[in-house]
């Protein structure tokens, strides 16, 4: 059962209005979250409560970065209305690229402790549950080869073994 539709205006009981708000922006901020992930975008959220507190999320590096990235974007960029000409959009792979491999030496060096400064506990807690993610995958590979070795080396060990029954086989025989 779907619910029902509610008339968009101010809450007036202030205890329902907080409630609402920090439900909303909860919402708000796993949705601007989700997008980054799922579309790979790039999403800076700024809000700011009726007292004035201020809540952001910035997807990928800082805010700071993000802003001054939107404020270095020529107008008419920011919807991507643009012609339609070669260059144009070989110059706007290239921005892509450009920004991607930022990105990525910003996550490089966050994943080696560098540049932590700007992130926020919930940045650092995603970083953290990556590294513990990876750390167990290279465990798990690590384990992987350990154990085919020491399979190697048992059959290695088995043929040997064979082997020295063989000879003394023959010499006995001698």
């Amino acid at each position: 059962m779907g619910r029902g539709k509610i008339e968009i205006k101010k809450i007036e009981n202030p205890t329902s209005r907080q409630v609402t708000f920090s439900k909303r922006r909860g919402g708000l901020l796993k949705k601007a979250h989700e997008l980054a992930v799922l579309c790979d975008a790039e999403v800076a959220l700024i809000i700011f409560s009726s007292t004035g507190k201020l809540f952001e999320f910035a997807s990928s590096g800082s805010m700071q970065e993000i802003l001054d990235r939107y404020s270095k974007c020529p107008d008419g960029a920011q919807t991507g209305t643009s012609n339609n000409n070669s260059s144009d959009l070989m110059g706007h792979e290239v921005l892509k690229l450009r920004q991607q491999l930022e990105r990525l030496q910003t996550t490089q060096r966050h994943m080696l402790g560098e540049d932590l400064s700007q992130l926020t506990v919930p940045d650092l807690l995603q970083l953290e549950q990556q590294l513990d993610m990876g750390s167990s995958r290279v465990q798990e590979r690590k384990n992987q080869l350990l154990l085919k070795e020491i399979e190697d080396l048992r059959r290695k060990e088995e043929h040997l073994g064979n082997q020295r029954k063989t000879n003394q086989i023959k010499s006995s025989a001698r």
